[in-house]
């Protein structure tokens, strides 16, 4: 299992931009895939404290619940790049 853990919607542009990112980087990440409804996103409400996608949390940086793609693309650069 890897530390860093993206909640992610298939076909969502934010969630494509942070997981080119990851993958630019070379890093390990998995990927929790959320559901279309926003009611149903309990899981990543657990985790972040709001129903938007994307999210990341990296473990190893004690980083849990990180939203807003721009934002968490300017985290990776600058801890990973």
């Amino acid at each position: 299992m890897a530390d860093i853990t993206l909640y992610n919607l298939p076909g969502c542009p934010f969630c494509a931009k942070v997981r080119t990112k990851l993958d630019d980087l070379e890093l390990e990440y998995d990927v929790v895939d959320v559901p279309r409804s926003h009611g149903e996103r309990t899981e990543v409400e657990e985790v972040s404290g709001q129903t938007g996608v994307p999210v990341i949390t990296d473990e190893d940086q004690g980083v849990e619940g990180m939203h807003e793609s721009d934002d968490i693309v300017e985290y990776l650069e600058e801890t990973y790049a």
